[in-house]
């Protein structure tokens, strides 16, 4: 029999890089037997993160996706490479802002547009 190691193995996944943009992104394996490719040397505070979004480190290496909300304010967290891939469009993480800033879009090309008449409000007379 070999020595005990005074500390577990940390599973190791190593980097690969991204096939859209290049860029390296760490290989990380989940509680689920699977694998995520996670944005290297980026902690954020988890409340700063959507919660299906959180990846939070094991002690044993793996992550798992941290849904609770709110998190405590001081705990960190990782973030899938995809969410900061620059080749990659951002996914539609809140929906109602997503429709707020289509709306805005259009709020300000009704603005600029020259043949549009202004919005006017009718007498209350």
């Amino acid at each position: 029999m070999g020595l005990l190691e005074k500390e577990p193995r940390r599973l190791s996944g190593g980097q690969s890089r991204c096939p859209d943009c290049g860029l390296l992104q760490d290989r990380v394996p989940t509680l689920e037997q699977d694998w995520v490719l996670l944005e290297p040397d980026m902690n954020p505070l988890a409340h700063t993160v959507p919660a299906e979004h959180r990846w939070i480190e094991l002690s044993n290496g793996r992550v798992t996706v941290y849904g609770v909300c709110p998190p405590d304010q001081f705990q960190r967290c990782r973030v899938e490479h995809r969410l900061a891939c620059p080749a990659q469009p951002l996914p539609d993480l809140w929906p109602w802002l997503t429709s707020l800033r289509g709306e805005n879009a259009r709020q300000v090309e009704r603005q600029n547009d020259p043949e549009q008449p202004p919005e006017e409000w009718p007498d209350a007379g």
